[in-house]
């Protein structure tokens, strides 16, 4: 899996690009999300449009960076989630814990208001 991540004022954007299954894929993007959090980035934009699917170990690293951003006060932004990895989610129902938006712009914005 390759993460892409850079910062936008006080919000990290990053667009994992991979499965995010057991193994390799969730590692890293665990990894990579406890790096950002433990340095005090708790405002984080995920694309996903470039994640073809997820399994049950990469929902939980998801709702596991949720859960630290909110105990931090921070909050984590959706940005297309779409085909196999929404429905994941919202079978799974955590779809609704999150902020979902249609562009990396709206989703930035959306951490002003």
């Amino acid at each position: 899996m390759v993460i892409d991540m850079r910062r936008r004022g006080e919000v990290f954007i990053v667009r994992p690009n991979g499965l995010l299954r057991l193994g390799q894929g969730v590692e890293e993007f665990r990894q990579a999300m406890e790096e950002l959090i433990a340095g005090g980035s708790i405002q984080i934009v995920l694309t996903l449009s470039e994640v073809p699917g997820i399994d049950s170990s990469g929902i939980g690293a998801l709702v596991r960076c949720y859960a630290t951003l909110r105990q931090r006060g921070g909050a984590i932004k959706l940005v297309n989630p779409h085909g196999f990895v929404a429905l994941s989610l919202r079978t799974v129902g955590v779809y609704n814990l999150f902020d979902s938006y249609n562009d990396e712009e709206t989703a930035i914005d959306a951490f002003a208001e």
